[in-house]
Protein backbone atom coordinates (compact mmCIF):
# COMPACT_ATOMS: atom_id res chain seq x y z
CA UNK A 1 0.00 0.00 0.00
CA UNK A 2 1.61 3.94 -0.70
CA UNK A 3 2.92 5.11 1.99
CA UNK A 4 1.35 8.92 3.04
CA UNK A 5 2.73 11.61 1.03
CA UNK A 6 5.62 14.01 1.60
CA UNK A 7 3.84 17.76 1.42
CA UNK A 8 5.60 20.81 0.19
CA UNK A 9 5.27 24.26 -0.59
CA UNK A 10 5.93 24.84 -4.01
CA UNK A 11 9.11 27.15 -4.58
CA UNK A 12 8.68 30.38 -5.71
CA UNK A 13 11.16 29.44 -8.63
CA UNK A 14 10.11 26.02 -10.09
CA UNK A 15 9.09 26.20 -13.60
CA UNK A 16 7.29 23.39 -14.82
CA UNK A 17 9.09 23.35 -18.07
CA UNK A 18 12.20 22.91 -15.97
CA UNK A 19 11.16 20.05 -14.30
CA UNK A 20 10.58 18.39 -17.82
CA UNK A 21 13.78 19.50 -19.08
CA UNK A 22 14.93 18.01 -16.03
CA UNK A 23 13.38 14.69 -16.31
CA UNK A 24 14.28 14.38 -19.98
CA UNK A 25 18.05 13.93 -19.30
CA UNK A 26 17.25 11.94 -16.05
CA UNK A 27 14.37 9.25 -17.02
CA UNK A 28 13.76 7.35 -19.97
CA UNK A 29 9.90 8.06 -19.39
CA UNK A 30 8.35 10.91 -18.26
CA UNK A 31 4.93 12.46 -18.33
CA UNK A 32 3.38 15.49 -17.27
CA UNK A 33 -0.78 16.01 -16.87
CA UNK A 34 -2.58 19.51 -16.49
CA UNK A 35 -5.91 19.92 -15.99
CA UNK A 36 -5.80 23.71 -16.98
CA UNK A 37 -8.27 24.60 -14.31
CA UNK A 38 -10.86 23.76 -16.37
CA UNK A 39 -14.54 23.49 -14.55
CA UNK A 40 -15.05 19.85 -16.54
CA UNK A 41 -18.24 17.42 -15.18
CA UNK A 42 -16.46 15.25 -13.22
CA UNK A 43 -13.31 16.84 -13.01
CA UNK A 44 -10.52 17.27 -15.54
CA UNK A 45 -6.90 15.54 -15.55
CA UNK A 46 -4.74 16.31 -11.80
CA UNK A 47 -1.73 18.47 -12.44
CA UNK A 48 0.88 15.68 -12.18
CA UNK A 49 4.31 14.67 -12.92
CA UNK A 50 5.77 11.17 -13.01
CA UNK A 51 9.14 9.78 -13.92
CA UNK A 52 10.54 6.77 -14.27
CA UNK A 53 12.90 4.29 -15.68
CA UNK A 54 10.95 1.23 -15.90
CA UNK A 55 9.21 0.26 -18.52
CA UNK A 56 6.61 -1.95 -17.27
CA UNK A 57 5.38 -5.70 -19.13
CA UNK A 58 2.45 -6.71 -20.42
CA UNK A 59 1.84 -8.94 -17.19
CA UNK A 60 2.79 -6.20 -14.89
CA UNK A 61 0.69 -3.40 -16.72
CA UNK A 62 -2.76 -6.05 -15.73
CA UNK A 63 -1.94 -7.48 -12.92
CA UNK A 64 -3.37 -5.90 -9.87
CA UNK A 65 -3.09 -5.55 -7.13
CA UNK A 66 -0.03 -3.08 -7.66
CA UNK A 67 1.88 -1.42 -4.71
CA UNK A 68 2.65 1.27 -7.67
CA UNK A 69 1.30 3.84 -10.32
CA UNK A 70 1.29 2.61 -13.98
CA UNK A 71 1.48 5.46 -16.90
CA UNK A 72 1.46 5.03 -19.99
CA UNK A 73 -0.69 4.12 -23.01
CA UNK A 74 -3.03 1.64 -25.16
CA UNK A 75 -2.73 2.21 -28.90
CA UNK A 76 -5.86 2.07 -30.84
CA UNK A 77 -4.39 -1.00 -32.60
CA UNK A 78 -4.63 -2.82 -29.05
CA UNK A 79 -8.31 -3.27 -30.93
CA UNK A 80 -6.78 -6.10 -33.18
CA UNK A 81 -6.38 -8.34 -30.22
CA UNK A 82 -10.11 -7.70 -28.84
CA UNK A 83 -11.63 -8.64 -31.69
CA UNK A 84 -11.33 -10.43 -35.14
CA UNK A 85 -9.29 -7.30 -36.47
CA UNK A 86 -5.94 -6.12 -38.54
CA UNK A 87 -3.82 -2.88 -38.99
CA UNK A 88 -2.87 -3.28 -42.33
CA UNK A 89 -2.61 0.42 -43.55
CA UNK A 90 1.39 2.13 -43.81
CA UNK A 91 2.44 3.34 -40.03
CA UNK A 92 4.01 6.73 -39.82
CA UNK A 93 5.92 5.28 -36.84
CA UNK A 94 6.50 2.11 -35.36
CA UNK A 95 4.95 2.28 -32.02
CA UNK A 96 4.30 -0.31 -29.06
CA UNK A 97 0.20 -0.95 -28.41
CA UNK A 98 1.24 -1.01 -24.89
CA UNK A 99 3.32 1.75 -23.46
CA UNK A 100 3.47 1.86 -19.47
CA UNK A 101 5.96 2.84 -16.91
CA UNK A 102 6.53 2.34 -13.42
CA UNK A 103 7.12 5.87 -11.93
CA UNK A 104 10.38 7.05 -9.75
CA UNK A 105 9.23 10.10 -8.98
CA UNK A 106 5.67 10.82 -8.73
CA UNK A 107 4.28 14.45 -7.81
CA UNK A 108 1.11 16.14 -7.68
CA UNK A 109 0.68 19.89 -7.55
CA UNK A 110 -2.39 20.92 -5.02
CA UNK A 111 -2.81 24.76 -4.81
CA UNK A 112 0.31 25.61 -2.89
CA UNK A 113 1.53 22.57 -2.31
CA UNK A 114 3.65 20.04 -3.98
CA UNK A 115 2.36 15.98 -2.74
CA UNK A 116 5.51 13.82 -3.90
CA UNK A 117 5.54 9.70 -3.27
CA UNK A 118 9.11 10.27 -2.37
CA UNK A 119 11.44 13.05 0.24
CA UNK A 120 12.65 15.47 -1.52
CA UNK A 121 15.52 17.37 -0.37
CA UNK A 122 16.96 21.07 -1.40
CA UNK A 123 19.23 19.86 -3.89
CA UNK A 124 16.13 18.47 -5.86
CA UNK A 125 15.23 22.05 -6.47
CA UNK A 126 18.37 23.59 -7.09
CA UNK A 127 18.82 20.95 -9.27
CA UNK A 128 15.37 21.96 -10.98
CA UNK A 129 16.22 25.71 -10.71
CA UNK A 130 19.16 25.26 -12.77
CA UNK A 131 17.99 23.41 -15.51
CA UNK A 132 18.34 25.64 -18.41
CA UNK A 133 15.26 25.70 -20.98
CA UNK A 134 16.35 26.92 -24.98
CA UNK A 135 15.83 30.44 -26.02
CA UNK A 136 14.34 29.57 -28.93
CA UNK A 137 13.11 25.66 -28.60
CA UNK A 138 12.89 24.24 -32.56
CA UNK A 139 9.22 23.38 -32.80
CA UNK A 140 8.89 24.38 -36.49
CA UNK A 141 8.49 20.97 -39.00
CA UNK A 142 6.61 21.39 -42.06
CA UNK A 143 3.87 18.52 -42.38
CA UNK A 144 1.43 18.27 -45.12
CA UNK A 145 -2.01 16.42 -45.41
CA UNK A 146 -2.06 12.38 -46.31
CA UNK A 147 -5.29 13.28 -47.82
CA UNK A 148 -6.55 15.54 -50.04
CA UNK A 149 -9.98 17.49 -50.46
CA UNK A 150 -11.17 15.70 -53.03
CA UNK A 151 -10.72 12.49 -51.52
CA UNK A 152 -11.94 13.55 -48.58
CA UNK A 153 -15.17 14.41 -50.08
CA UNK A 154 -14.95 11.06 -52.04
CA UNK A 155 -14.26 9.07 -48.56
CA UNK A 156 -17.19 10.40 -47.09
CA UNK A 157 -19.30 9.79 -50.09
CA UNK A 158 -18.23 6.02 -49.77
CA UNK A 159 -18.89 6.65 -45.83
CA UNK A 160 -22.47 7.61 -46.72
CA UNK A 161 -23.21 4.15 -49.38
CA UNK A 162 -22.22 2.36 -46.53
CA UNK A 163 -24.93 3.89 -44.25
CA UNK A 164 -27.68 3.64 -47.21
CA UNK A 165 -26.54 0.10 -47.26
CA UNK A 166 -27.24 -0.68 -43.30
CA UNK A 167 -23.65 -1.86 -42.34
CA UNK A 168 -22.72 1.23 -40.45
CA UNK A 169 -24.50 3.80 -38.73
CA UNK A 170 -21.99 6.52 -37.59
CA UNK A 171 -18.28 6.39 -39.00
CA UNK A 172 -15.68 8.40 -36.83
CA UNK A 173 -13.13 8.78 -40.43
CA UNK A 174 -9.27 10.38 -39.75
CA UNK A 175 -7.33 11.99 -41.70
CA UNK A 176 -3.29 12.24 -41.16
CA UNK A 177 -0.43 15.31 -41.17
CA UNK A 178 3.05 14.38 -40.95
CA UNK A 179 6.24 15.90 -41.33
CA UNK A 180 10.11 14.90 -41.53
CA UNK A 181 12.24 16.87 -39.58
CA UNK A 182 16.26 17.36 -38.74
CA UNK A 183 15.65 18.44 -34.90
CA UNK A 184 12.16 19.03 -33.19
CA UNK A 185 11.95 19.79 -29.40
CA UNK A 186 8.33 17.61 -27.89
CA UNK A 187 9.45 19.89 -24.76
CA UNK A 188 9.33 22.97 -26.28
CA UNK A 189 6.31 22.26 -28.57
CA UNK A 190 4.06 20.39 -25.73
CA UNK A 191 4.53 24.53 -23.30
CA UNK A 192 3.40 26.41 -26.90
CA UNK A 193 0.49 23.93 -27.77
CA UNK A 194 -0.70 24.24 -23.97
CA UNK A 195 -0.50 28.34 -24.24
CA UNK A 196 -2.58 28.24 -27.36
CA UNK A 197 -4.91 25.54 -26.70
CA UNK A 198 -5.04 25.05 -22.69
CA UNK A 199 -7.19 21.53 -22.60
CA UNK A 200 -8.66 19.46 -19.39
CA UNK A 201 -6.59 16.66 -20.18
CA UNK A 202 -3.29 17.75 -21.37
CA UNK A 203 -0.30 15.75 -21.43
CA UNK A 204 3.36 15.66 -22.38
CA UNK A 205 4.43 11.84 -22.27
CA UNK A 206 8.16 10.23 -23.17
CA UNK A 207 8.68 6.89 -23.73
CA UNK A 208 12.51 7.26 -24.97
CA UNK A 209 12.94 8.57 -28.44
CA UNK A 210 9.08 8.67 -28.85
CA UNK A 211 6.65 11.20 -27.42
CA UNK A 212 3.24 12.27 -27.14
CA UNK A 213 2.33 16.04 -27.10
CA UNK A 214 -1.57 15.98 -26.65
CA UNK A 215 -4.25 18.98 -26.13
CA UNK A 216 -7.10 16.68 -25.77
CA UNK A 217 -10.24 17.95 -24.60
CA UNK A 218 -11.80 13.88 -24.19
CA UNK A 219 -12.07 11.68 -21.58
CA UNK A 220 -12.24 8.13 -22.02
CA UNK A 221 -12.75 6.58 -18.67
CA UNK A 222 -12.42 7.08 -15.38
CA UNK A 223 -12.52 4.97 -12.37
CA UNK A 224 -13.37 5.93 -8.29
CA UNK A 225 -13.72 2.44 -6.36
CA UNK A 226 -16.86 1.07 -7.61
CA UNK A 227 -17.61 4.08 -9.92
CA UNK A 228 -17.19 4.43 -13.70
CA UNK A 229 -17.25 7.58 -15.96
CA UNK A 230 -17.44 7.83 -19.61
CA UNK A 231 -17.69 11.20 -20.98
CA UNK A 232 -17.62 11.14 -25.06
CA UNK A 233 -17.46 14.25 -27.14
CA UNK A 234 -19.65 14.45 -30.16
CA UNK A 235 -20.32 17.59 -31.58
CA UNK A 236 -18.13 20.56 -32.33
CA UNK A 237 -18.12 24.38 -33.07
CA UNK A 238 -16.11 27.10 -33.15
CA UNK A 239 -15.83 29.67 -30.62
CA UNK A 240 -17.24 33.13 -31.69
CA UNK A 241 -15.43 36.12 -31.99
CA UNK A 242 -17.31 38.28 -29.30
CA UNK A 243 -19.40 37.14 -26.54
CA UNK A 244 -22.96 37.48 -28.75
CA UNK A 245 -21.47 35.44 -31.49
CA UNK A 246 -19.90 32.62 -28.96
CA UNK A 247 -23.81 32.75 -27.49
CA UNK A 248 -25.04 32.28 -30.99
CA UNK A 249 -22.69 29.18 -32.20
CA UNK A 250 -23.34 27.23 -28.82
CA UNK A 251 -27.19 27.31 -29.21
CA UNK A 252 -26.60 26.16 -32.70
CA UNK A 253 -24.28 23.35 -31.75
CA UNK A 254 -26.97 22.55 -28.62
CA UNK A 255 -30.09 22.77 -30.72
CA UNK A 256 -28.52 21.06 -34.09
CA UNK A 257 -30.69 17.49 -34.51
CA UNK A 258 -27.73 16.48 -36.19
CA UNK A 259 -25.36 16.49 -33.64
CA UNK A 260 -27.62 15.75 -31.42
CA UNK A 261 -28.39 12.26 -33.27
CA UNK A 262 -23.86 11.80 -33.40
CA UNK A 263 -23.64 12.21 -29.78
CA UNK A 264 -26.81 9.63 -28.61
CA UNK A 265 -25.42 6.93 -31.00
CA UNK A 266 -22.31 7.16 -29.37
CA UNK A 267 -23.60 7.48 -25.69
CA UNK A 268 -26.18 4.63 -26.25
CA UNK A 269 -22.38 2.91 -27.15
CA UNK A 270 -21.00 3.74 -24.13
CA UNK A 271 -23.88 2.40 -22.26
CA UNK A 272 -23.91 -1.06 -24.31
CA UNK A 273 -19.85 -1.03 -23.76
CA UNK A 274 -20.43 -0.16 -19.69
CA UNK A 275 -22.98 -2.14 -19.22
CA UNK A 276 -20.96 -5.27 -19.80
CA UNK A 277 -19.32 -4.57 -16.83
CA UNK A 278 -21.83 -3.05 -14.05
CA UNK A 279 -24.25 -4.17 -11.92
CA UNK A 280 -27.49 -4.86 -13.35
CA UNK A 281 -29.60 -1.38 -14.17
CA UNK A 282 -26.33 0.32 -12.74
CA UNK A 283 -25.57 2.60 -16.08
CA UNK A 284 -26.87 5.71 -16.17
CA UNK A 285 -26.92 9.13 -18.64
CA UNK A 286 -25.76 11.51 -16.28
CA UNK A 287 -25.45 14.33 -18.68
CA UNK A 288 -26.50 14.62 -22.30
CA UNK A 289 -25.83 16.71 -24.81
CA UNK A 290 -23.94 18.63 -22.19
CA UNK A 291 -21.90 22.33 -23.67
CA UNK A 292 -18.93 22.74 -22.57
CA UNK A 293 -16.64 25.98 -23.77
CA UNK A 294 -13.10 25.01 -24.54
CA UNK A 295 -10.49 27.66 -25.85
CA UNK A 296 -11.20 27.29 -29.39
CA UNK A 297 -14.43 25.27 -29.98
CA UNK A 298 -17.38 24.12 -28.04
CA UNK A 299 -18.24 20.56 -27.46
CA UNK A 300 -21.21 18.58 -27.00
CA UNK A 301 -20.10 16.20 -23.99
CA UNK A 302 -22.25 13.11 -22.82
CA UNK A 303 -21.37 11.49 -19.41
CA UNK A 304 -22.49 8.35 -18.42
CA UNK A 305 -21.91 6.56 -15.24
CA UNK A 306 -22.16 3.57 -13.42
CA UNK A 307 -21.91 0.87 -10.33
CA UNK A 308 -19.36 -1.89 -11.08
CA UNK A 309 -19.28 -5.92 -10.91
CA UNK A 310 -17.54 -6.81 -7.64
CA UNK A 311 -14.04 -8.05 -9.29
CA UNK A 312 -14.02 -6.32 -11.89
CA UNK A 313 -10.97 -5.61 -13.03
CA UNK A 314 -9.05 -2.93 -15.29
CA UNK A 315 -8.16 -5.82 -18.13
CA UNK A 316 -12.05 -6.44 -18.35
CA UNK A 317 -13.02 -2.76 -18.33
CA UNK A 318 -10.54 -2.34 -21.41
CA UNK A 319 -11.79 -5.55 -22.94
CA UNK A 320 -15.66 -4.40 -22.88
CA UNK A 321 -14.61 -0.78 -23.59
CA UNK A 322 -11.53 -0.41 -26.13
CA UNK A 323 -11.55 1.31 -28.34
CA UNK A 324 -13.89 4.28 -27.12
CA UNK A 325 -16.65 4.28 -29.67
CA UNK A 326 -16.58 8.48 -30.19
CA UNK A 327 -13.53 7.25 -32.50
CA UNK A 328 -14.77 4.22 -34.34
CA UNK A 329 -18.65 4.84 -34.87
CA UNK A 330 -21.64 2.45 -34.63
CA UNK A 331 -22.03 -0.55 -34.92
CA UNK A 332 -18.31 -0.73 -33.44
CA UNK A 333 -16.60 -3.66 -35.25
CA UNK A 334 -17.98 -3.42 -38.71
CA UNK A 335 -17.50 0.65 -38.41
CA UNK A 336 -13.53 -0.37 -37.14
CA UNK A 337 -13.20 -2.61 -40.58
CA UNK A 338 -15.14 -0.13 -42.66
CA UNK A 339 -12.69 2.72 -41.21
CA UNK A 340 -9.49 -0.07 -41.99
CA UNK A 341 -10.55 -0.18 -45.45
CA UNK A 342 -11.22 3.32 -45.80
CA UNK A 343 -7.95 5.29 -43.97
CA UNK A 344 -5.07 6.05 -45.36
CA UNK A 345 -2.59 5.59 -42.56
CA UNK A 346 -2.03 3.25 -39.24
CA UNK A 347 -3.65 5.14 -35.99
CA UNK A 348 -1.20 4.05 -33.37
CA UNK A 349 -1.34 5.88 -30.66
CA UNK A 350 -3.40 8.33 -32.02
CA UNK A 351 -7.28 7.39 -30.98
CA UNK A 352 -6.20 5.13 -27.92
CA UNK A 353 -5.71 6.27 -24.76
CA UNK A 354 -3.10 7.71 -22.39
CA UNK A 355 -3.66 7.55 -18.51
CA UNK A 356 -2.65 7.06 -14.58
CA UNK A 357 -3.78 4.33 -12.94
CA UNK A 358 -3.33 4.70 -9.22
CA UNK A 359 -2.05 1.70 -6.25
CA UNK A 360 -5.84 1.21 -5.46
CA UNK A 361 -7.06 0.36 -9.10
CA UNK A 362 -8.67 4.36 -9.89
CA UNK A 363 -7.81 5.25 -13.09
CA UNK A 364 -7.95 8.64 -15.36
CA UNK A 365 -7.48 7.88 -19.14
CA UNK A 366 -8.45 10.64 -21.69
CA UNK A 367 -8.99 9.74 -25.82
CA UNK A 368 -5.36 10.59 -27.87
CA UNK A 369 -6.99 13.67 -30.06
CA UNK A 370 -5.58 17.17 -31.02
CA UNK A 371 -2.26 15.66 -30.02
CA UNK A 372 1.34 15.52 -31.90
CA UNK A 373 3.20 11.80 -31.93
CA UNK A 374 6.90 12.40 -32.85
CA UNK A 375 9.99 9.73 -32.66
CA UNK A 376 13.12 11.80 -32.28
CA UNK A 377 15.41 8.84 -33.40
CA UNK A 378 13.63 8.13 -36.69
CA UNK A 379 12.78 12.21 -37.04
CA UNK A 380 9.82 11.53 -38.31
CA UNK A 381 6.18 13.13 -36.91
CA UNK A 382 2.34 12.85 -37.64
CA UNK A 383 -1.38 13.48 -36.27
CA UNK A 384 -4.44 13.12 -36.97
CA UNK A 385 -7.80 14.48 -37.40
CA UNK A 386 -10.88 13.40 -37.86
CA UNK A 387 -15.32 13.72 -37.41
CA UNK A 388 -18.06 11.58 -37.21
CA UNK A 389 -20.02 11.00 -40.88
CA UNK A 390 -23.18 10.00 -40.73
CA UNK A 391 -26.12 10.17 -43.34
CA UNK A 392 -27.15 13.72 -42.84
CA UNK A 393 -23.58 14.75 -42.88
CA UNK A 394 -22.04 17.76 -45.23
CA UNK A 395 -18.59 16.35 -46.50
CA UNK A 396 -17.22 19.97 -46.91
CA UNK A 397 -18.82 20.94 -43.20
CA UNK A 398 -16.86 17.89 -41.83
CA UNK A 399 -13.73 18.58 -43.81
CA UNK A 400 -13.59 22.19 -42.66
CA UNK A 401 -14.27 20.90 -39.05
CA UNK A 402 -11.00 18.64 -39.24
CA UNK A 403 -8.99 21.78 -40.38
CA UNK A 404 -10.62 23.69 -36.91
CA UNK A 405 -9.40 20.64 -34.97
CA UNK A 406 -5.91 20.91 -36.64
CA UNK A 407 -5.58 24.38 -36.28
CA UNK A 408 -3.38 24.93 -33.16
CA UNK A 409 -1.05 22.15 -33.98
CA UNK A 410 -0.47 23.48 -37.31
CA UNK A 411 0.27 26.68 -35.52
CA UNK A 412 2.90 24.95 -32.80
CA UNK A 413 4.22 23.44 -36.36
CA UNK A 414 4.32 26.31 -38.57
CA UNK A 415 5.74 28.95 -35.42
CA UNK A 416 2.99 31.29 -36.38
Amino acid sequence: MPTAPFIYPIPDSIRIEKLCRWADVHFDFFAFTNGNGHHYPDEPFSTGFFAGNKQLTEAEIWGEPADYKKVGIIGYDFKNRLEKLKSENPAFIELPELCFFQPELSLEFRSNEIHSACELDVHFWKEIDNTKIPRSPTTICPVSPQLSRKSYLETVKTIQDHIVEGTTYESNFCQAYSGIFDTWDPIGAYFMLNQLSPMPFSTLFKAKSQWLVSASPERYLKRSGDKIIAQPIKGTIKRGKSEIEDIINKDILASSEKEQAENLMITDLMRNDLSKVSKTGAVEVKELFGIYPLPRVFQMISTITSTLKEGVNFSAIIQATFPMGSMTGAPKIRTMEIIEELESFKRGWFSGAFGVIEENGDFDFSVIIRSIIADLKVKKLYFGVGSAITYDADAAQEYEECNLKAQAILEVLSGK
